[in-house]
């Protein structure tokens, strides 16, 4: 059983020492080391510089920016600095005895993940907003914050300025999460809605989104939806209380969606999203809440969102979580998830948390999340259990789709409505079909079979539907 370090007086490692006069009144400082002097480091400096007052009237503590690390130290980033808080030699910004806090806003899971063990190890709190770092190695990291004594706080993590890390902790610490389902990359919420809203093809809107700096020059890491996955481990390890394996989580992107996919959702009353999925399917038998049959549901892919639910209409480079508890029901979270101002807020309000817990001399963090476990897995992706719009290219003569409604019916897939598109390539014609809900290896099977017959050209497009609502339309015979 792992001895759990009570909240009183003098538990943390490292606590502000310094204090100044302030009028009358005597008040504590807390000392700031900045890794990391990029777009969102700029902004957490500007922040302080602007509300180090504000926080100090609020909370008693003055947050102190002491020292700043970065390699480029020529750059002008829009906000002045005292260059002798300057140095491109990270470490020691760690070691410097006046730096209490050690914000990390370096990214990558290399340079960064030895620097936070090195904070950690003196015994530092940190705050990050790394998730690539948190998803790959986030059981070390807060196993190691737990042995040391100390914290490590990532609100802007996942949602840049949105609070769902802090709804998570604090808010629905009381709830069991039945479920989250998130919009989390705004570049390719800036280029889905792109495509529906212009008639863009999904290269062309890339390039909108590049030319408009929504979009790196290589946009892999959102367009696949690997980014995505990294926030959906963070998110889903805090809910369910044991640690995700990256590995385990099911990641497909929108790269190469096409604009036909976008138009035919609409026409069955949806509207397409790159969603993370965290679910608890199978109810609850322990106190973790987790699945008690195959785990929670882990995954990251476009999906067909219902255009009456909230998260249809979030657009742009905004995000959007909604969170499920067993006592709350629907709780939605919407911002922009990104950004200097967002990203720095956030970070600043983690400094600020640290700043309450040193002013009342108690640790206020909580424990890390543990191992999987008997019930506590993520679910394989082939037990997953959801609706699927399917777009086939079907040769147009009689009993071609009866074809297709055997080969579906024999692994226990039903249509629960077919529409024929217009347009014609050669002899084939567009079929767009909404399915019931189905397994994802009865889908898996199915199509397998579906396209090697000759009256199906190409590869079906398949894509899956997130919503309770049964929709069925017309259904017009091929």
């Amino acid at each position: 059983m792992t001895k759990v370090p009570g909240p009183c007086a003098g538990e943390l490692g490292v606590g502000p020492r310094r204090w100044r006069t302030e009028g009358r009144a005597i008040m504590r400082e807390i000392g700031i080391g900045l890794l990391g002097f990029g777009t969102v480091g700029a902004g957490v400096v500007d922040g302080l510089q602007k509300n180090a007052g504000v926080i100090a009237d609020r909370l008693g503590v003055r947050p102190v920016l002491r020292r700043i690390a970065d390699l480029d130290l020529e750059t002008d980033r829009g906000v002045a600095v005292d260059r002798e808080l300057l140095t491109s030699d990270a470490a020691s910004v760690i070691a410097d005895p006046g730096v209490d806090v050690v914000v990390e806003l370096i990214g990558g899971t290399g340079v960064a993940k030895e620097l936070v063990t090195a904070a950690l190890e003196a015994g530092k709190p940190v705050v990050t907003a790394n998730k690539a770092l948190l998803a790959e190695h986030g059981e070390e990291i807060f196993g190691l914050a737990l042995r040391k004594n100390t914290e490590i706080r990532f609100g802007a993590s996942v949602g840049g300025g949105i609070p769902v890390i802090r709804a998570l902790r604090e808010g629905l610490v009381g709830n069991r999460i039945e479920s989250i389902y998130g919009i989390l990359n705004g570049t390719c919420n800036y280029i889905l809605t792109r495509m529906e809203n212009e008639g863009l093809s999904f290269d062309a809107a890339l390039a909108e989104a590049q030319a408009a700096g929504y979009a790196e020059a290589d946009p892999a890491l959102d367009i696949d939806g690997f980014d995505t996955a990294h926030k959906a481990v963070i998110l889903a390890s805090l809910a369910h209380g044991f640690s995700v394996p990256m590995d385990s989580v099911h990641v497909e992107g929108i790269r190469g969606l096409s604009e036909l996919d976008i138009r035919y959702a609409l026409d069955f009353g949806y509207r397409i999203k790159l969603l993370a999925v965290i679910a608890n399917r199978g109810g609850s038998g322990n106190d973790n809440g987790d699945a008690s049959s195959g785990g929670i549901e882990v995954r990251v892919h476009p999906a067909l969102v219902p255009l009456d639910e909230m998260l249809a209409s979030v657009s742009g480079v905004f995000n959007a979580v909604m969170l499920s508890g067993d006592l709350t029901g629907d709780t939605l979270y919407y911002g922009r998830g990104a950004g200097k101002g967002p990203t720095a807020s956030t970070v600043i309000g983690d400094i600020a948390d640290l700043a309450r817990t040193f002013q009342a001399d108690c640790k206020l963090g909580f424990l890390p999340a543990g191992a999987a476990g008997p019930g506590r897995g993520v679910r394989d992706m082939h037990e997953v259990e959801t609706r699927y719009y399917l777009r086939l290219s079907l040769l147009d003569k009689p009993g071609v789709l009866a074809q297709i409604t055997t080969i579906l019916g024999r692994e226990g897939v039903s249509l629960a409505s077919v529409l024929q598109k217009e347009g014609r390539s050669d002899d084939h014609v567009p079929v767009v079909a909404v399915t019931h809900r189905a397994l994802e290896r009865s889908i898996d099977a199915a199509l397998a079979d579906i396209d090697k017959l000759d009256i199906v050209a190409g590869k079906t497009v398949r894509l899956r539907i997130e919503g309770e609502k049964e929709r069925v339309c017309g259904c017009v015979g091929v």
